[in-house]
């Protein structure tokens, strides 16, 4: 059951685990163009919060589900200014910024119309237990209205750790701070812990093929394999984002903070990233500092930097971690002599797009760039502890699913030449507007009518979905084929390790596959294994890399557990066991990396993501709950990749996420 929210009246109420809320119908479907609204989260934990709406067609499959959908977050305890534009239903934008007080923002889904729209609710994620909300204040403009400054509270000690919250291993002094950090620096011997793996990490008991001195691929009895550059067996694990760098937002939040230095300090000033600013969704200067960098130096002065380095690669060794994941710092690479991951710093673009970040992939402007992103590849190209690199993660516009690529270039006005190459196909599949008319059922006067903007081509008839998708798949196959034979001109020794895609959200997503040497998806799920399956049925014949997977709770660390949640932070290593066994014991899988080194900032990191996800927290203390299975998991991952032991079995207590 949904209450109607009534204009100007405070409603404090509390939401079922299974979600539930308001429905907000009258006010999305009005003229309007901003919808805001102020909301308490009365619970000791972060909220996700979704506005689901839904059309007036009825789903075909009978499901009553959200054709669009915009998720939020918001803190503890903290009333928070909401305010959404309701122009993003258009589908334009994926990750609109958020206010100040609020968590990421993501929107989800198809354009969709106002006039189409049936229903709209407000209503909380499901959680594990009823939470209580307190809505006041909402209400309709067309011009962004101003919020009231943010109620004064102190959130973030002078660590950059949450206040509110007690854990195993939270510290609560400098002192104490200082005494660990040098403790475990003095500890660590840099070997892994496991004699028969070599100097990257591999398997020196199972060689699977001569050295070639750089990561290879191999598969024998049906079973894709890495090999290390001695030749021997490699199963890549691995945090991603290895590096003490500036993402805690601070701006406008200041009054939340116990210690924040002055911009201007001459050590803890360096410790701020550039602001960053000017995109049109951007309504805040995004102001970042690092508590991470800030407690290194207190522990360990002025040459915290090279310490720091000896104490992290060593601390991944000692847990039996053989890979920097993705977003780590390239300092590391190759002055560690520990194997890592890498990832084009830019992906070819075009000055005009198709949808959200979608090039024009036919043209010569697409082709020249790609050219010019793979020239960063050459200084690397003869490091043997590369394992290979990513050309790029989570393009926004294979977030829909079920995207007709072609069907975009069409609503899009621009005259792109994807949409002359198109013109020109149908031209020579139909040859004239009568014919083409006929087939889609939508009468043409001359092919230069498809000049005009048309909305859901796809739909006019079978005829006119067949021909959009088959140029869809040409569109797929130039976007991964053009940058990665530039690619490969220029680096021909280490491994094209593919996009990471979100999920695949279309069968046709893997076109192109050919090109790579390893197929990536990230996954977050308890068991990857269908994840998986869906690649190799799809009909890639490579090996596949899971880019990012993770694990929260809330008994630690930040007040939100990630894109997967469990019940304790014993649950975190339980999860990471499953997860990583189920993937080597996959014939495909040949390694997965998790999201991330470090927990992301209590109030939010750059974009509002505050997860409890790291195996380190934000004093770079260890979760030794999680940390002591993810050594377990390591001591046993080479006899399960090559079937000779079972995976575990032992399955974490779950619970519903709290993530954005």
């Amino acid at each position: 059951m949904y209450g109607v929210f009534e204009e100007g009246k405070s409603v404090e109420c509390i939401l079922p685990k299974a979600g539930g809320g308001l429905d907000v119908t009258q006010y999305v479907k009005s003229k309007e163009r901003y919808l805001s609204f102020y909301l308490e989260n009365l619970e000791e934990h972060s909220l996700s919060m979704n506005l689901l709406v839904y059309r007036e067609q009825d789903p075909g499959d009978g499901k009553d589900e959200a054709y669009f959908d915009i998720r939020f977050g918001v803190l503890p305890r903290i009333r928070t200014f909401i305010c959404l534009d309701l122009n993003w239903l258009d589908g334009h934008i994926l990750f609109p910024e958020a206010e100040v007080g609020e968590l990421k923002v993501v929107c989800h889904g198809g354009r969709v119309d106002k006039s189409e729209i049936r229903r709209a609710v407000l209503e909380n994620f499901p959680t594990y237990h009823p939470v209580r909300v307190k809505i006041s204040r909402m209400e309709l403009t067309d011009e962004r209205p101003q919020r009231e400054p943010l109620q004064k509270d102190l959130l973030v000690d002078s660590m950059g750790q949450t206040v509110k919250k007690e854990w195993p291993g939270k510290l609560h002094s400098l002192e104490e701070l200082s005494d660990t950090l040098n403790g475990v620096l003095a500890s660590l011997t840099g070997e892994y812990p496991f004699p028969e793996w070599d100097t990257y990490g591999g398997d020196s008991t199972r060689k699977l093929a001569e050295g070639t001195g750089f990561f290879s691929k191999i598969k024998k009895d049906g079973r894709w394999y890495l090999t290390d550059p001695l030749g021997n067996a490699f199963f890549s694990m691995g945090p991603d984002g290895v590096v003490a760098r500036a993402d805690c937002r601070v701006d406008g939040m200041e009054q939340y903070l116990e210690w924040l230095p002055p911009e201007d300090d001459p050590i803890f000033g360096k410790m701020f990233a550039p602001s960053r600013g000017g995109r049109e969704e951007r309504r805040r200067t995004c102001k970042l500092f690092s508590y991470e960098m800030a407690n290194l130096y207190k522990a360990f002065g002025e040459d915290w930097y090279e310490k720091w380095k000896k104490l992290i690669v060593g601390q991944l060794r000692q847990y039996g971690m053989n890979t920097l994941g993705n977003w780590s710092d390239s300092r590391l690479y190759g002055t560690e002599k520990h194997p890592y991951v890498t990832m084009l710093p830019r992906f070819p673009s075009t000055e005009k797009k198709i949808f959200r970040d979608f090039p024009d992939v036919l043209s010569e402007e697409y082709a020249e760039d790609a050219q010019a992103c793979a020239q960063w590849l050459w200084e690397r190209k003869d490091d043997p502890y590369q394992i290979g690199y990513f050309l790029r993660n989570e393009p926004s516009w294979a977030f829909v699913d079920n995207l007709i690529l072609a069907e975009e270039v069409l609503y899009n006005p621009e005259r792109t030449i994807c949409r002359e190459k198109l013109i020109e196909a149908l031209k020579e599949k139909y040859g004239t507007p009568e014919a083409l008319s006929k087939a889609w059922k939508k009468p043409f006067g001359s092919f230069d009518d498809l000049y005009a903007p048309m909305r859901k081509a796809s739909e006019f008839s079978e005829e006119a979905k067949e021909d959009l998708k088959a140029f869809s798949r040409i569109l797929l196959r130039a976007y991964v084929e053009i940058p990665s034979k530039a690619c490969r001109r220029v680096d021909p020794n280490h491994m094209i390790l593919g996009m990471r895609w979100a999920w695949i959200s279309d069968p046709d997503l893997v076109t192109g596959w050919e090109n790579f040497d390893v197929f990536s998806i990230n996954c977050y799920a308890v068991d990857p294994t269908p994840a998986l399956d869906n690649v190799k049925n799809l009909g890639v014949d490579l090996p596949i890399m899971i880019g990012e997977f993770h694990f929260g709770a809330l008994d630690g660390g930040p007040t939100a557990t990630g894109l997967e949640g469990v019940a304790t932070q014993a649950d975190r290593g339980i999860a990471y066991r499953y997860y990583c066994q189920r993937t080597a014991a996959h014939p495909y899988g040949v390694g997965c990396h998790y999201f991330q080194c470090y927990d992301q900032f209590t109030l939010g990191r750059f974009d509002g993501e505050n997860y409890n996800i790291g195996l380190f927290d934000i004093c770079s203390q260890p979760y030794p709950a999680m940390l002591e299975k993810v050594r377990e998991c390591s001591r046993d991952i080479y006899g399960v990749k090559e079937g000779s032991r079972l995976p575990s079995d032992q399955k974490p207590v779950s619970i519903p996420m709290i993530a954005y």
